[in-house]
C-alpha cells in the first residue's frame, strides 16, 4: 500500500524523476502500443491498396476523434481509482440541448444559422456538460456515494432529460456551416478540424497530466486517497475537479458529435461510455488507480477503431471484432493485475 511519505514525494516532484517514456515502456502502454503497430502492419500487409491508403487514415482519424475527447476525461477519473458511467449520456444531453437552443435562436430551423448562434450552441453544451460533472463530482466528493452507483444514476438521467427534451426524437435541424466547416471541413494540409480539435484537446490533457501539480494530485489521490489527504492534498476538492473537468470535455465531445452528424444521433451514443472506459484501460490506465497515461488512452482508443477498420476491409463479421476487443481488453487487465502483484511483493 501507498504511504503518506510515498504520495508526499510524488505531489513534491517524485512522478518527474522518470521520464515519461521509461514510465509508459514499464507500464502496459509499449506493449499496447505494439499490438496497434502489430495490427496496422498485418491489415496493411492483407490489403495494401486499401488499408494503407491516406483517405483510410483520414477516415479512422475522424470517426475516433469524439471517443477521444471522452477517454481524455475518462484517463482522469480512473487515474484516481473512480469510473464514470454517464459520459455517453451527458454527451447525448449536451448535444440535446444544443440543438435545441441552436432551434430556438433560429425560430425554429438552423439549417441557415451564423457563428453567432453556434457560438451561443457551443457554450449551452459546454455547461450542460459541466453540470453533470458538478453533479457527479459533488455526490462521489462530497456525499461520498460510490462512483459505479452515481454515474449508473446519472447516466440513465442525463439520457431521459434528453429524450424529454425533445419527446424522444433526434434533433436533426444544425447549422449548414457549422457541418460544413467543423465536421467535414479540413484545414493545415488536409487534416480534418474535427480531428485537429481531438489533438489540441488531447494536448492539453497529456500537460494537465504530465506535468502540473493536478496531474500529480491525480496520481497521488488514486494511488492511496488516505495517505494523499493526510500529505495535505485537498482530496475532495481534487476529485470534485475531475469528475467537473470530464463532464465539462463530455460537453465538448457533444458538440463535436452534433457538428459531424448534424444530428444528435442518440442511438450512436448509447455504449460511448463502455467504449471509453475500455479504451483507458486497454491503453494501460489501472482500473485500481495511480497509474496511466494520455498516450495510453490514445493507443488504446485507435485498437478498436483498426479492427473494426480492417475487419470491414478484409470482409471478416463485424461480431469478430467483438471478440478481438474483448480479449485485448482482458489480456490489459491481466497485466495490470499481474503488475501489481510483482509490485506488492517487493
Amino acid at each position: 500500500m501507498t504511504t503518506t511519505k510515498e504520495v508526499q514525494s510524488s505531489v513534491e516532484g517524485g512522478f518527474g524523476k522518470r521520464s515519461l517514456g521509461q514510465r509508459l515502456i514499464g507500464a502496459n502502454t509499449f506493449w499496447i502500443a505494439l499490438v496497434l503497430v502489430a495490427l496496422i502492419v498485418v491489415f496493411s500487409v492483407l490489403k495494401p491498396g486499401q488499408f494503407a491508403t491516406l483517405f483510410t487514415f483520414q477516415t479512422l482519424l475522424i470517426e475516433t476523434s469524439v471517443l477521444l475527447v471522452l477517454s481524455v476525461g475518462m484517463t482522469f477519473v480512473i487515474i484516481t481509482s473512480g469510473i464514470d458511467l454517464s459520459v455517453g449520456s451527458v454527451l447525448i444531453f449536451a448535444g440535446m440541448v444544443c440543438g435545441k437552443t441552436m432551434e430556438a435562436l433560429s425560430g425554429g430551423n438552423a439549417s441557415n444559422a451564423g457563428w453567432g448562434v453556434i457560438l451561443v450552441g457551443l457554450v449551452v453544451a459546454v455547461a450542460s456538460g459541466t453540470i453533470w460533472g458538478l453533479i457527479n463530482g459533488f455526490l462521489i466528493a462530497v456525499a461520498k456515494i460510490p462512483p459505479l452507483i452515481v454515474t449508473l444514476g446519472t447516466m440513465g438521467a442525463a439520457l431521459g432529460a434528453a429524450y424529454l427534451l425533445n419527446n424522444g426524437s433526434d434533433v436533426r435541424s444544425v447549422p449548414t456551416v457549422l457541418n460544413k466547416t467543423l465536421g467535414y471541413g479540413t484545414s493545415l494540409g488536409g487534416i480534418p478540424n474535427l480531428v485537429l480539435v481531438a489533438v489540441v484537446i488531447t494536448l492539453i490533457g497529456a500537460w494537465l497530466l504530465h506535468t502540473t501539480k493536478f496531474g500529480r494530485y491525480t496520481y497521488a489521490v488514486g494511488s492511496n486517497a488516505e495517505a494523499a489527504r493526510r500529505s495535505g492534498i485537498g482530496v475532495t476538492a481534487h476529485l470534485l475537479k475531475v469528475y467537473l473537468l470530464t463532464g465539462f470535455l463530455a460537453g465538448i465531445a457533444g458538440f463535436m458529435s452534433l457538428a459531424y452528424y448534424a444530428s444528435t444521433t442518440i442511438t450512436a451514443h448509447t455504449t460511448d461510455n463502455l467504449n471509453a472506459i475500455a479504451a483507458t484501460v486497454m491503453g494501460g490506465t489501472s482500473l485500481f488507480g495511480g497509474i496511466g497515461s494520455v498516450l495510453g488512452t490514445v493507443i488504446g482508443v485507435f485498437i478498436p477503431a483498426v479492427l473494426k477498420k480492417g475487419f470491414n476491409i478484409t470482409q471478416v463479421p463485424d461480431f469478430w471484432q467483438m471478440i478481438a476487443v474483448g480479449a485485448v481488453l482482458i489480456a490489459a487487465v491481466w497485466f495490470d493485475q499481474r503488475r501489481r502483484r510483482q509490485r506488492n511483493s517487493r
